[in-house]
């Protein structure tokens, strides 16, 4: 098992690079369409959004098939969502807005979708920066693992900034299938906190 996991993490990780050499070769080759801005931009933000989902659905894979080697691909699935969304944010700002801060800070108070985008990588920073293991002894795991479950609040912050972005050409058929992928995942974890509650006492009273 340790063999395997020697191989695997150097493996993943360069698979996990690959749609950023794709894109950054295409926009050096001027292949990404009549307009490689935008291209980037929302190429960007739909891988930050796919690792994302990765990152959530290690955990319900590893009880599933019983390969405890996954549960070392959790962090860097988490840490990848993060790259990919600091990118998306780095393009939007670059690209859309010329890195002017006041007009950045404008848009972001003025436009919903974008304003709950900010939200949702507001949240993926706090977890990027309290992944390695001293954020943990440091925060304790109580706190540590708290703070970690408001992953699920930045994928549906993600999804409904995806969500909003193609409202605007009512397209929306990829926004379903990350929608449910996103609902089977949450829904997964209320069933296993479901299933933990301490059992009643016996003789003790039902509650109304």
């Amino acid at each position: 098992m340790a063999t395997r996991a020697a191989w695997l993490k150097p493996v993943v990780f360069a698979a996990a690079l690959l749609p950023f050499a794709w894109l950054a070769g295409g926009a050096a080759a001027d292949t990404l369409g009549a307009n490689p801005a935008q291209a980037l931009v929302r190429s960007i933000g739909d891988w930050a959004l796919r690792f994302l989902c990765l990152a959530l659905a290690v955990t319900p894979l590893r009880l599933a098939t019983g390969w405890a080697v996954l549960a070392r691909l959790r962090r860097m699935a988490g840490l990848f969502a993060y790259f990919y969304a600091a990118l998306h944010l780095l393009c939007y700002a670059w690209f859309d807005m010329g890195f002017e801060l006041p007009d950045i800070a404008a848009d972001i108070a003025k436009r919903p979708f974008i304003l709950v985008g900010f939200a949702a990588f507001v949240l993926l920073t706090l977890l990027a920066a309290t992944s390695p293991h001293a954020a943990v002894r440091a925060l304790g795991g109580r706190r540590w693992q708290a703070l970690h479950r408001t992953v699920y609040a930045a994928a549906l912050l993600a999804l409904l900034h995806f969500w909003w972005m193609r409202a605007a050409k009512n397209d929306f058929s990829e926004v379903a299938v990350y929608a449910a992928i996103v609902a089977v995942l949450l829904g997964w974890r209320v069933w296993r906190r479901w299933l933990s509650r301490p059992a009643p006492r016996a003789g003790a009273p039902a509650r109304r």
